[in-house]
């Protein structure tokens, strides 16, 4: 009997990965991606790691490449832009042994800042994308990637989305196969992308893409299903779920590779079906490509381009009809918010005291955005923050930042942020960057990185020295201090608005999520010597409300002890004690 599991998208993919004969695998973490290298790295026969970026990850895994192994890169969407400028000469360069990039999409903004469709950047650079819609096809499709990559002389990108990689179906698992390292030789004109050699791999890249379309005809994964006539989709990955949810008779042409596009299939399939709708989440990349043709499709003018799909929508989209009872109620709103406990809305009560504006980053600080912190002014990609309030001051002078700082955390700050701050120290700036340090990558889950002193797969390496690195690219006043001693920050971060010197300040105290991190005491309000000022009130913990009677209570049970809402009750109502 075939060995079958209940796995997550994500899982499979590792799984895939382990089964293909994957050797390494470089990645970043990024929400819906994470967990494939943490899946992946339970697997001693493949090399797991995070890097610094995802630009560096892509080059780890094209350096595994053309040394001739199987290589693994996995990234988010946003992840993939910071990843493009490898990628798109990767395409010229192709592979030894075959790379696979995954690049994970978020339809709905689950945890991201924009909704762009990786298929855009793929079609752009010239890369075949596959696109899995269920945990199965997420296994298979990464093995078939190795093929196609190999077989094409190509890198392949495997595009999932946050509801393939967070849902789950059964999986039949198989043993991996080693794969022999293809053997080097050294070839200038194939990997040394001087213009001259690159004018011709272009030809290479431009042949490779038109046989791999006349040769989509016939790829397995790509398979249509005639039944009724009269109504037929064209879609791809997650979407042909609803489909066959909502039109179980239907006919249906399922695009396994969605970049490049079979016209051939495409006209099979168009010549059998009356009336074609071309169902895809985000942008109308096949829809586009098929109407270019000459096909006459339904698509955007009925679908949205906007957030996930879902079997209801597509129903309401043709049929009018509308299932979804519990989509039609009235929620009570529940905005995202710092956890008890957690060291940045300490440094943010301090700003929201000092009335200071913050360039913001990517990650849990983001929240400082937010009533009734409301300090975050900004927010554009990993390590904006740095480059903003530098464009600031020097656009706008110094008297324009002097209640500004830049707002970025520990492993926001080595991905992109150190070389925005190199910047600052080259082009003589004065503001001020303040590094929250809460020794982890905690939006994505509690991820390692280069300053934590442990790899992905738990094992004890050098700990990047923040300060010492601040200090070694020529910062001329680095300052470290508790995140919760907010009368030493409220006079360090006024002195140094305020002065012609830039400076780093490293706010350090662990997220209060990291696994053993307790604090020793609770905090208990004493009713009768709180005078219902709400002080305590401005620093939003959710641990803390007001009774029928104005005055503040904290519950116990969400109370991580941090102490910091004593710091802002001048009658000492409030008390820690003993846990």
């Amino acid at each position: 009997m075939a060995n079958k599991q209940i796995m997550l998208g994500n899982e499979a993919i590792a799984r895939g990965a382990y089964e293909a004969g994957v050797k390494l695998s470089s990645a970043y973490p990024g929400t819906p991606s994470t967990e494939i290298s943490e899946y992946l790295a339970k697997y001693e026969e493949v090399y797991t790691e995070w890097a610094p970026n995802e630009k560096v990850a892509a080059e780890v895994a094209i350096g595994a490449s053309i040394s001739g192994a199987r290589s693994l890169a996995c990234m988010k969407h946003v992840g993939l832009n910071v990843a493009a400028d490898p990628l798109y000469t990767f395409a010229y360069t192709g592979v030894s042994g075959g790379s696979v990039i995954v690049v994970a999409d978020d339809p709905g903004l689950a945890s991201s800042q924009n909704e762009q469709d990786t298929r855009m950047i793929a079609r752009a650079a010239h890369v075949p994308v596959l696109e899995p819609s269920d945990s199965q096809e997420a296994k298979d499709f990464v093995k078939l990637g190795y093929e196609i990559s190999e077989e094409y002389d190509t890198p392949v990108i495997l595009r999932t989305t946050t509801k393939l990689a967070h849902s789950q179906s059964a999986v039949t698992l198989e043993a991996r196969v080693e794969v022999a390292d293809k053997e080097y030789t050294r070839n200038a004109q194939k990997y040394v992308m001087m213009p001259a050699n690159a004018i011709g791999r272009h030809r290479v890249v431009e042949d490779r893409e038109n046989r791999l379309a006349r040769d989509a005809r016939t790829l397995s994964v790509n398979r249509m299903e005639i039944a009724d006539t009269a109504i037929g989709f064209i879609t791809c990955g997650i979407a042909y779920q609803y489909v066959k949810e909502v039109f179980p008779n239907a006919s249906v042409l399922k695009l396994g590779l969605v970049n490049p596009i079979s016209k051939e299939l495409i006209a099979d399939f168009c010549e059998k079906v009356k009336t074609v709708y071309v169902f895809e989440e985000l942008e109308p990349v096949i829809e586009e490509q098929v109407r270019a043709w000459g096909f006459d499709v339904k698509g955007k003018e009925i679908f949205t381009k906007q957030g996930e799909y879902s079997a209801n929508m597509l129903k309401c989209a043709i049929l009018g009809a509308d299932d979804a009872v519990f989509e039609k109620q009235d929620a009570p709103a529940r905005p995202p918010i710092l956890c008890p406990g957690c060291p940045h809305r300490s440094v943010f009560s301090v700003l929201n005291k000092l009335k200071i504006h913050a360039s913001g980053d990517i990650g849990c600080y983001t929240l400082g955005a937010v009533a009734p912190l409301g300090v975050i002014d900004t927010t554009i990609c990993m390590g904006a923050s740095i480059s903003a309030l530098h464009g600031m001051e020097k656009a706008r002078g110094k008297d324009y930042i002097k209640n500004w700082v830049a707002v970025i955390g520990d492993s926001t700050f080595l991905h992109t942020g150190v070389n925005s701050l190199i910047n600052m120290v080259y082009n003589r700036s004065t503001a001020t960057v303040m590094i929250l340090d809460n020794r982890t990558t905690g939006m994505t889950g509690h991820q390692e990185h280069a300053a934590t002193g442990k790899t992905l797969k738990g094992e004890e390496t050098y700990a990047i020295d923040l300060a010492e690195l601040c200090r070694a690219i020529g910062v001329p006043n680095v300052v470290e201090i508790s995140a919760f001693d907010v009368v030493g920050l409220e006079k360090l971060v006024r002195e140094s608005v305020a002065s012609d010197t830039l400076t780093v300040i490293i706010t350090k105290a662990p997220c209060v999520l990291l696994k053993g991190q307790k604090f020793p005491n609770l905090c208990k309000v004493d009713p009768e010597a709180c005078k219902k000022c709400g002080a305590c009130m401005k620093i939003g913990c959710p641990a803390m409300t007001r009774g029928a009677d104005g005055k503040v209570k904290i519950d116990a049970t969400m109370c991580n002890g941090c102490g910091l809402c004593t710091s802002y009750c001048k009658f000492n109502a409030i008390q820690t004690m003993e846990r």
